[in-house]
């Protein structure tokens, strides 16, 4: 009998994220990701849910309301500058500028157009305001090592990863 996804229990998995309007995929990751259920929450509640009691081999499409993680587009958050005024090694689309405000938090924007004379920012999450369907696919459910546990997941060496560029779920 196969190990099913409950806490405690290691989960390794792929993932693509597509627009249910356009059937366009959005972002995804190549190579398996691993994480200890029950222990990070590095997926969106909903899919966390769908993946209970899965085993090795289930492949789930689980609907996401993006409005719902990320709060809904907010028009306010994009900008549009002279490129004059914007620093070099910032005209290059989707490179991620931190800000913070009179506050002191963080907010993350991402060059989203470029042209001859501007730059527009978005401080949105590239998913507000979408309908996407989170697709699945589980390689591997086991129990988890000490060491898993204690790291929150693999701890083996993964691909080289641009978290920069990565959207997160």
């Amino acid at each position: 009998m196969s190990a099913t996804i409950q806490d405690g229990k290691y989960v390794e998995l792929t993932y693509q994220v597509v627009d249910r309007k356009s059937g366009d995929v959005l972002t995804g990751v190549e190579f398996p990701i691993g994480y200890i259920h029950g222990a990070n929450d590095i997926l969106a509640p909903a899919v966390l849910e769908a993946l209970e009691g899965r085993s090795a081999g289930a492949v789930i499409e689980v609907p996401i309301d993006c409005d719902e993680l990320y709060g809904p587009r907010d028009e306010s958050l994009i900008f549009t500058d002279h490129i004059d005024n914007v620093p070099e090694e910032y005209r290059e689309l989707g490179t991620t500028i931190v800000t913070e405000n009179e506050k002191g938090e963080a907010r993350s924007f991402i060059v989203t157009r470029i042209d001859d004379k501007t730059l527009t920012v978005d401080g949105n999450n590239p998913l507000s305001g979408r309908q996407v369907v989170f697709r699945l696919e589980v390689l591997d459910v086991r129990d988890a090592t000490e060491d898993e546990i204690e790291a929150g997941g693999s701890l083996g060496a993964g691909p080289d990863i641009d978290t920069a560029r990565m959207v997160p779920i």
